[in-house]
């Protein structure tokens, strides 16, 4: 039973987490480091929430999420791409506008700056117990791989992120394909934002995506900014996060263990537990070679 527990957490958490890892991948492969993802996660939760709300139909607010997350994405492709800036900072300011903006609008939308709505929102068909976004999640990293690996615009993006003057002298617009990579970077991760506010929670809360989105690149550079690699570390992710909610459950509610006060440090577990694979790992990562370096087309290379 315990196990089926797990297994049944480890669904629910890893789509949102696999579908912001796969952001970070494909805007990265193309030499953009996307460190937005979180806060593109956020408007995505919360205009899936406002346009399954308003349309009473959350199909259109996987849209809506969807829509968000690229639009938002849009800034910051326009600051690290046109305006070569750098794209940490681009992507630290973007989180900190999506905390602020969201709060504004979900007070001047809904009047609360917790939860909302009052009532649960739509919800998507269920197959075999499961939401689309499971199905999504698990079958999206092998098709991403396949586009990487066989196809033109695959190997185009690849080679901008690795030599992007010399795909520049064999016609490929550098700019061009490093937009299209961020704007589906943000497009996927506001699609694991509206999982999370439609599928998991059937609300937006004003604390969503709680981190989800700094684990999405952890787990990215866990899997090498490989579609399939990103995958296999979010899955170990939503197993580390799925074991400590099975624990913290089971946990006594009265005596010398709730009084040691270790809930706190459950809460804490998957997150550390990131830290230390990162710091672990990340120094042995390759990521790559143009990976935040921006495109200067009259640069000596």
């Amino acid at each position: 039973m315990m196990l089926l527990s797990i297994l049944r957490s480890v669904l629910d958490f890893a789509p949102p987490l696999i579908l912001a890892a796969l952001g970070g991948v494909v805007s990265e492969r193309a030499g953009v480091v996307n460190i937005g993802l979180e806060g593109m996660m956020r408007v995505g939760a919360f205009f899936a929430c406002w346009g399954a709300f308003a349309s009473e139909s959350a199909w259109i607010g996987v849209l809506c999420g969807l829509l968000a997350g690229a639009g938002f994405a849009a800034v910051h492709a326009f600051v690290s791409i046109h305006g070569r800036a750098d794209q940490v900072v681009s992507g630290i300011a973007l989180n900190l506008v999506a905390l602020g903006l969201v709060t504004f609008l979900l007070e001047a939308v809904f009047g609360t700056t917790g939860v909302a709505p009052a009532q649960t929102l739509p919800e998507l068909p269920l197959l075999l117990g499961r939401s689309p976004y499971t199905y999504l999640a698990l079958v999206a990293p092998f098709a991403m791989a396949a586009l990487f690996r066989y196809t033109v615009p695959g190997l185009r993006l690849r080679a901008v992120g690795e030599h992007p003057h010399a795909a520049s002298t064999l016609g490929v617009s550098v700019a061009r394909v490093r937009w299209a990579a961020v704007l589906a970077s943000g497009a996927l991760a506001g699609l694991g934002g509206s999982a999370l506010s439609i599928a998991i929670l059937h609300r937006f809360d004003n604390k969503m995506p709680a981190g989800m989105g700094f684990m999405a690149l952890a787990a990215m550079v866990f899997g090498k900014w490989r579609p399939v690699g990103a995958l296999l570390a979010s899955l170990f992710f939503a197993f580390g996060h799925a074991s400590v909610d099975v624990v913290r459950s089971a946990m006594p509610k009265t005596g010398p263990m709730s009084e040691a006060h270790l809930d706190g440090i459950l809460m804490a577990a998957p997150y550390l537990l990131t830290l230390l694979l990162l710091g672990g790992f990340v120094g042995r990562a390759v990521p790559p070679a143009a990976d935040g370096v921006p495109y200067d087309p009259e640069a000596k290379h």
